[in-house]
């Protein structure tokens, strides 16, 4: 097993506890800012699968690695919506919780 496998599957495991526990939390209150977070962890998982498809060189018509390529754009939006979606759904359901406790 290749050290790149190893860490992209290591990976999987936060990312897939974040799209879990955001899956459970849409579920639960059908907000906006839920399902940004869901979004936003959906793209996080997104991201460590594009690498594990790279490293097992699936798909090879989408070039993985390569730059300006498919699979590299694909991987680069993933990234910046995981990255920007999760934390303003995180950050404004906590504020929207707490906003409703008072």
């Amino acid at each position: 097993m290749s050290s790149t496998l190893l860490k992209a599957l290591t990976a999987l495991v936060p990312a897939g506890i974040l799209f879990f526990g955001s899956i459970v939390l849409f579920s639960r209150e059908k907000t906006a800012w839920a399902f940004l977070q869901f979004l936003g962890a959906g793209g996080l998982v997104l991201v460590v699968l594009a690498h594990v498809c790279e490293v097992l060189r699936l798909f090879p018509w989408m070039q993985w690695g390569l730059p300006h390529s498919a699979g590299h754009y694909v991987d680069l939006w993933c990234a910046i919506l995981g990255f920007t979606l999760f934390p303003i759904g995180y950050c404004f359901h906590n504020l929207s919780k707490r906003h409703r406790l008072r």
